[in-house]
This record gives C-alpha cells, structure tokens and sequence, in this order.
C-alpha cells in the first residue's frame, strides 16, 4: 500500500528550543499506528505539527503534498484529531456534537439536510451508540463520549483520524471497546495514529509502531520487532519482561524502575 502520510528529516523548535529532531517516517493507507514514549517525547508536538498548527523544518507530506500547503478548511476534510474527551461548559445533545463534523464541508449559514442526520445515526449505530442522537452528553459514560467524538470525526469524512491520548480516564472494558471500534474503522480505508500510554494495548491494536524519545524517533515498525525488553528500559526507564499469553498476544511484565544513576 502506498503512504498516506510521509515525513523527512522533519524538525519543530519553540524559539531556540527544539522540540522534534529530524524525524523521518511515512504511515501505510489502511493501518492503525501507535505513537509511543514517555512524557514530553513530542508525540502531541507531533500530532499537532500534523494537524498543521505547528510551524515545522523539514517536510510533512499528506497525501504527496505539505502540510503547509493545504489551507485549513481543505485540512479539515482529509484529517480529523479526536483528543481526550474534554469537559463540556454547556450540555449538548450527541447529534449536536457530531454534526460539527460536518462544518468543513458546509458554506456560510448552510443548514442540516435529511441526509445528513441519516448519516449520523448510520454512524452512531457502527460506533455501538444506536439511538443516541437525542441523549445529552453529561448523561454518557467516559467511554460513550469518547466513542461520539469518533463518530464526530467519522462524520468529518477525513481519510487521516489522529487520537490523541483517547482512552486516557476510561476503564479497561472501555478502552478495549473504543480501541476495536478504531481498528474495525482500518478495514474500511480509514488510517489512524493513535497515541498510546499502555504499550500492552499499542501492541494488541497496533499494525506499526512509532517510538519517540526526547524529540528524537529511536524505532519504528511492528510492535512484535520494535518492543523489547531493551528499549523499555532504555525508552521508558523501566525494568520489564515480556512474554506472549494463551492467544499469543505479547504481554509484558514490569519489574522496578531502573534507577537514574
């Protein structure tokens, strides 16, 4: 499969500070990659610079063409970010959260159709939220929200979905249940980044992984050649060993910490 995404000794720097450091990668149409490292490796600098809200060195292309080079609103139709499910100020209803995925393809004061609020309940009934368009967001588990905010990005009709951090505060029934909902979406030309904090879950849901460490990429490529009981400790400061369960999945096994001497 061709690369729907490629990046060449791309640099981001904050004044004199630099953030990223001449990370080279491209993604795969069709998979799911995991974005892995411990705090302040750059992975949300990374996903933003994607995003095109950060300035950058180097090159980002999205689909043969640089970042910097798609206006914003065109941006907003190839690539959708679901972050963190965010404390929301009012309460909204679910179809009015995911009809704001439909704003880069409206003009100025262009309303809703009949079509449009089928294709949400179409959306929301593949995302396991059949019936939902009415209920209120602060009514809704962590994991539901953060399955609507999917939905909202399905609804985007973007080819590029970015996750940052998605199942962050969910329990570990809903963590599964979002990360296969995202999976399934790879067998239907969507393509995904997701920023992980569990390796065991970037391993099990990951078809390519991505490891960042201060700024720099240290590895890339399957979970199964990449993690290592090495690189833990050397990437995440941790002492770890790993084996693979009954269904063959790698599990991993933490031992201490390894000390900072």
């Amino acid at each position: 499969m061709n690369p729907i995404l490629e990046a060449s000794d791309l640099k981001v720097l904050r004044g004199s500070r630099k953030i990223l450091h001449n990370l080279t990668f491209a993604i795969t149409s069709g998979t799911l990659t995991g974005l892995i490292g411990p705090n302040g490796s750059g992975k949300t600098t990374l996903l933003r610079t994607i995003s095109g809200y950060w300035p950058y060195q180097g090159s980002i292309r999205l689909h043969d063409r640089e970042i910097r080079r798609w206006s914003s609103r065109a941006l907003a139709r190839r690539l959708a970010v679901v972050r963190q499910a965010p404390t929301l100020s009012f309460d909204f209803s679910v179809a009015e959260i995911v009809l704001l995925g439909l704003l880069p393809h409206k003009t100025t004061f262009q309303g809703y159709s009949k079509g449009d609020y089928r294709r949400i309940a179409a959306i929301l009934a593949e995302l396991d939220l059949d019936g939902f368009e009415g209920r209120q967001m602060q009514t809704l588990s962590g994991g539901e929200q953060q399955r609507v905010y999917l939905a909202q990005a399905l609804v985007q009709n973007a080819d590029l979905l970015l996750l940052d951090e998605p199942t962050t505060h969910l329990d570990v029934h809903s963590q599964y249940a979002f990360l296969h909902a995202a999976r399934e979406l790879t067998r239907h030309a969507h393509t995904i980044v997701v920023v992980f904090h569990d390796l065991e879950l970037a391993a099990r849901f990951a078809d390519h992984l991505l490891v960042l460490d201060k700024g720099h990429l240290v590895a890339s490529g399957p979970p199964a050649a990449v993690l290592s009981e090495s690189l833990i400790l050397d990437v995440f400061q941790m002492e770890a060993s790993l084996y693979n369960n009954d269904h063959g999945e790698l599990g991993i096994t933490y031992l201490s910490a390894a000390s900072q001497s």
